[in-house]
C-alpha cells in the first residue's frame, strides 16, 4: 500500500527547502515498494552546488547511493521529470513515478516517454491532494519570481 500524499508532502518539503535556499523548488523521494521506507531524498541543487544535472530526482538517487537494483521502488517528484531524469528513471528500472505537478512543465512529452518505456506514471490530482496543490503553487510562484533561473534549470 502506498501513501502517495505523505511521500509527496515529504518531496514538497524538500522543494520548499530548496526554494528557501534560493534554488529551484523541486524535491524527490525514492521509496521501497515493499516496506515503504525512504531510500533516498533530495532537491534540486543547481544554485546550491552550481550543478546543472543535480535535479531533485538525481539528488534523491544520489542520496540512496548504491542499490543492487531499483526494480521495487517508487520515485516521488514534485515536478514532472525532464528528459534527463526520465532517462535515468528508465535506465535504472524504476517501475513507478508519482508526480505532484505536471501543470508547470512545458508539455507531457516525458510522461508519454516514461509510459512508453513501461513506467507506471501517477499524476496526483490537485482536486483531492494538498500535496499536489502545494507543488503546483510553489513551482508557479518560482517561475514568476525567477523566470531566468527556471529556464536555466530546464536547459535554457
Amino acid at each position: 500500500m502506498h501513501d502517495h500524499e505523505t511521500h509527496m508532502m515529504t518531496a514538497y518539503g524538500l522543494a520548499r527547502e530548496s526554494y528557501n535556499e534560493g534554488g529551484c523548488p523541486i524535491g524527490a523521494v525514492l521509496v521501497d515498494n515493499g516496506s515503504g521506507a525512504v531510500l533516498g531524498q533530495g532537491h534540486n541543487m543547481l544554485v546550491q552546488e552550481g550543478n546543472p544535472i543535480l535535479h531533485g530526482e538525481m539528488a534523491a538517487l544520489r542520496d540512496a547511493g548504491r542499490i543492487t537494483n531499483r526494480h521495487n521502488t517508487t520515485l516521488y517528484t514534485t515536478l514532472q521529470p525532464c528528459f534527463m531524469c526520465a532517462g535515468t528513471i528508465v535506465q535504472f528500472g524504476i517501475p513507478r513515478v508519482v508526480i505532484g505537478d505536471c501543470e508547470n512543465a512545458g508539455s507531457d512529452e516525458t510522461v508519454r516517454f516514461l509510459q512508453a518505456k513501461g513506467v507506471e506514471v501517477i499524476v496526483m490530482n490537485k482536486a483531492d491532494s494538498l500535496a499536489a496543490q502545494n507543488c503546483i503553487t510553489l513551482a508557479a510562484q518560482f517561475r514568476t519570481e525567477q523566470p531566468a533561473l527556471w529556464r536555466e534549470d530546464w536547459g535554457g
